[in-house]
């Protein structure tokens, strides 16, 4: 489910389907939520959310085994990110539905969808008690075999406590709610979050961008140079 056609087709809750090859019902409009909520099957077959918890797939024995080593790789850091958001996640795991993309934020299988909360935001007369237990509990599920997961963890073995570490996660943790059809309750945070990045990847220095800025700073003030001036005349007379 999402807002449209559009942004459901791009959404990485699909990569591990359309590698599959099965089947995905697209719904983008806002009664689709409160139809699947009371139809749980249609034809003999169980109707099942990408978005949500629950999704199996039929692996073979050795997809199985590899996915356990890879969930052995990273279950230092899944405890790291997990440290780091506290309770912004109930859980960090190793995702078996992303292919391609670093990481995902999915919801509790009986839950509210992440469209369903945006859809029940914009209600005017909406029930803010309902909103506390069926608010989406979420859980990062990250992909063990993307570069991004897999230097982030080398870097978080090396040192736990480095802040670019924190603040690579709470990056991977923004973009992925995003991406997940999520909104941001502080974009400003965000935006500084990524202009830090940015310099990182410019190689500018917060401290020498202070110092460009202020560079007049470090000039002799002409007050004084005047004064020392004078007295040095008055001594020669």
């Amino acid at each position: 489910t999402g807002e449209s056609r559009k942004a459901v087709e791009n959404s990485p809750f699909l990569e591990k389907a359309k590698r599959k090859g099965f089947e995905v019902l697209f719904f983008t409009d806002p009664i689709d939520e409160y139809m699947v909520q009371q139809l749980k099957e249609f034809d003999g077959k169980k109707l099942v959310s990408l978005s949500k918890e629950g999704v199996s797939w039929e692996d073979s024995e050795e997809e199985k085994k590899k996915r356990e080593e890879e969930k052995a790789k990273v279950e230092g850091l899944c405890k790291l990110i997990k440290e780091v958001l506290g309770d912004k996640v109930e859980k960090v795991t190793v995702s078996d539905r992303i292919v391609d993309s670093p990481c995902v934020l999915v919801t509790g299988e009986y839950g509210w969808s992440a469209n369903m909360e945006r859809i029940m935001k914009a209600q005017a007369l909406r029930d803010n008690s309902m909103s506390t237990y069926m608010a989406s509990k979420k859980t990062l599920e990250i992909n063990p075999t993307h570069s991004i997961v897999t230097e982030l963890r080398k870097k978080s073995e090396s040192d736990k406590s480095d802040k670019t570490v924190k603040d690579l996660v709470w990056l991977l943790y923004e973009t992925a709610l995003l991406t997940s059809g999520f909104s941001l309750d502080e974009p400003n945070i965000f935006a500084g979050r990524l202009h830090r990045m940015i310099k990182l990847g410019l190689s500018i220095d917060d401290e020498e961008e202070e110092l460009g800025e202020g560079e007049h700073e470090g000039m002799p003030e002409l007050v004084e140079e005047e004064g020392e001036e004078t007295s040095r005349m008055e001594e020669v007379d």
